[in-house]
């Protein structure tokens, strides 16, 4: 379905009922990802209404000229916030890009946030500046890289540490579909000249103490893990944790992690 916001449509998809959870995608892709890791932990759990965005240019939203910026995009999804879930509390799950634009919207609705999770989390936007691992791959399959398109191993082999035919699988169906999609001229303009916010969303006026997740991969050279120590001081209540046998893809590659560590937090959510 679609919410208009100004002369824009964005594209979202809900399922549930309940407290409502926002989850916002990484750059390059679209709400596939976040469906993907997200839905098989919730068809057990009743009581939450799931929402994913395909952010302006990514996915089945189509951008426009004015979206010169990151702060354009915060500010387009808070709109959007505004026009689907008016006046509600919601739940922020971000990854990637997604968990910078989170962080964002913890910065301006710090009170109706009831609790957040970071996915590999973009906290330097200037790449240059980030403490990045050395790219490892520990699982090796020629064969399987031999298999794939040009743009498939493009991003496949960058993105993961773990190359498997099961990682491969969950990676072209929550991966490639935004990848195929994705508007790259705007992608790579957005990139170059307005991908940092124009603030710090990590200097906020006061603690977030609502129970929040921060996951990281210990072999993800494209944000990295080191980075995200420094914005602990923020949230009170994170559980944090870098996960071995993970590059970028994490939720991929330590599924079954992942699940877990995400059904805690859903737990303490639950608890308040």
């Amino acid at each position: 379905m679609y919410c208009q916001v100004q002369d824009l449509e964005v594209y979202y998809e809900t399922y549930g009922e309940g407290k409502p959870i926002l989850a916002i995608h990484g750059y390059y892709i679209d709400h596939h990802v976040m469906e993907g890791c997200l839905e098989p932990i919730f068809k057990d759990r009743p009581g939450w209404k799931r929402i994913y965005i395909d952010l302006p240019g990514f996915g089945k939203t189509k951008p426009e000229d004015w979206i010169i910026s990151s702060d354009v995009m915060l500010d387009i999804i808070l709109q959007f916030i505004d026009k689907v879930i008016p006046g509600e509390n919601f739940l922020l799950a971000g990854e990637s890009y997604g968990g910078y634009l989170a962080r964002g919207i913890v910065y301006n609705r710090q009170d109706a946030v009831d609790g957040l999770l970071l996915i590999c989390p973009v906290i330097i936007a200037d790449r240059g500046k980030r403490s990045l691992p050395p790219r490892t791959i520990l699982v090796k399959n020629h064969e399987l890289l031999l298999s794939l398109t040009p743009l498939e191993r493009e991003k496949f082999e960058p993105w993961t540490t773990v190359h498997t035919d099961k990682v491969w699988m969950r990676f072209q169906k929550d991966i490639m579909p935004g990848v195929r999609l994705m508007d790259s001229k705007f992608a790579d303009k957005l990139m170059k000249y307005g991908y940092p916010l124009s603030f710090d969303p990590d200097e906020l006026v006061k603690p977030f103490t609502k129970p929040s997740l921060i996951l990281t991969g210990r072999q993800d050279s494209n944000v990295g893990y080191k980075d995200d120590w420094g914005i602990l001081m923020d949230y009170p209540r994170a559980t944090f944790a870098v996960l071995d046998r993970a590059a970028h893809m994490l939720q991929i590659e330590q599924e079954g992690l992942f699940n877990a560590l995400v059904n805690e937090w859903l737990d303490r959510v639950e608890d308040m």
